[in-house]
């Protein structure tokens, strides 16, 4: 069976990403830093699907974590999807957060993703196939001031992966960056943000972020956008002068 790896596995996104892989035949290789979440869900996976599910412990902040991670990347049985999912934002002005909370947000949104996604390709590219999903957010079309260092992160996220997409054109090795909106999973209450000025509409299902995203990285699309409404937001966003769209932004906040 082909394999693949997710990175924050655990819960949120990362778990939505196991089931439905595992939901289509996959085995697969889970990371996150909570050991005991992880065997959890590993555990629900396996029943639920019938797959081989390896955990791997890793805090993908630390070098040591990363360079594990790595090594299993470049090791049997191949992997042929890696989910770039681990990622934090902090919602504290800049300044106000202490600068190690700062450095550790990059280090995690953009250094791991970085090195996870360079040992992935020199093991795909050899062999000619595999796909590199990297999620990232609509946040990172936009300037956000009250979460500039996430938004920044993730602007990288989704230049480095189109970029690399096509760099790699014509390899059989692709790459995609998935664009969320706000998703109903744990990663605002872990960054302690008050989102009840967010409207219900503008939330998403993971399930629904999930299955578009994979979907438009089996196709081989460099950018995933789920869901017509923020397609549609980041198509505006695109199009207006960045003096309007910053105006747009203060007034917002957030």
């Amino acid at each position: 069976m082909p394999t693949a790896l997710v990175t924050g596995a655990s819960s949120g996104l990362g778990a939505e990403f196991a089931r439905q892989l595992a939901a289509a035949g996959w085995d697969l290789v889970l990371v996150a830093r909570d050991v005991d979440r992880l065997e959890t869900a590993a555990a629900e996976v396996r029943a639920a699907h019938k797959v081989t599910v390896d955990v791997l412990a890793a805090d993908l902040v630390t070098d040591d974590g990363c360079a594990r991670v790595a090594s299993r990347l470049a090791a049997d049985p191949p992997i042929g999807v890696l989910v770039n999912n681990a990622g934090v934002g902090t919602y504290r002005a800049f300044g106000e957060a202490e600068l190690e909370a700062e450095e550790q947000q990059l280090d995690l949104n953009v250094r791991a993703v970085l090195r996870l996604t360079h040992a992935a390709v020199t093991a795909m590219r050899p062999r000619g196939d595999g796909r590199v999903v990297n999620v990232s957010s609509v946040a990172g079309f936009v300037p956000r001031p009250g979460n500039v260092t996430y938004s920044a992160s993730k602007a990288w996220v989704t230049i480095f992966s189109e970029a690399l997409s096509l760099q790699l054109a014509g390899s059989g090795v692709s790459v995609t960056a998935v664009c969320p909106g706000f998703t109903h999973t744990e990663f605002h209450e872990r960054a302690s943000a008050d989102m009840s000025s967010v409207p219900e509409r503008m939330w998403l299902d993971a399930r629904d972020v999930v299955r578009e995203g994979l979907a438009d990285a089996f196709r081989g699309a460099p950018l995933s956008v789920p869901s017509k409404r923020y397609k549609a937001l980041v198509g505006v966003a695109g199009a207006l002068p960045r003096p309007v769209l910053r105006a747009i932004m203060a007034r917002r906040g957030m």
